[in-house]
């Protein structure tokens, strides 16, 4: 974050709040605090909830151990919500690609696949 520093929010986490695009204490505020928190996660960075409540306390300019419980709750509530809608990292985004050259029969005009290209891979 950029001058004035923002109280809760050291090196590392100014850091990947400036990649991810939040810059200023305004930029935070027009976010909320959950979705700062999501897109630092969604930019492939691992915080943990300490850095919702971080970003909670900046907003309310108290230090991040004193946000109330319950509105700690309420918080992760919403990252678990939306984490819960990111895709799982641990599988391929696609399928690998496979091109079928087809070949029109003759006499019936039906198209059928062309022998030997079948299911084959791309290899560009």
């Amino acid at each position: 974050m950029s001058a004035p520093k923002l109280r809760n929010v050291g090196p590392k986490s100014a850091a990947w709040l400036r990649q991810v695009g939040l810059r200023t204490r305004d930029d935070l505020q027009r976010a909320g605090p959950v979705e700062a928190y999501m897109r630092v996660r969604r930019a492939g960075f691992r915080p943990s909830f300490n850095l919702l409540y971080a970003l909670e306390g900046a907003l309310l300019d108290c230090h991040w151990q004193d946000v109330p419980e319950a509105r700690r709750q309420q918080l992760v509530a919403e990252a678990e919500a939306a984490i819960a809608l990111l895709p799982d990292p641990r599988r391929p985004a696609a399928a690998p690609v496979t091109t079928t050259h087809m070949r029109e029969d003759e006499g019936d005009g039906d198209a059928v696949p062309a022998p030997g290209w079948l299911d084959e891979p791309d290899r560009d």
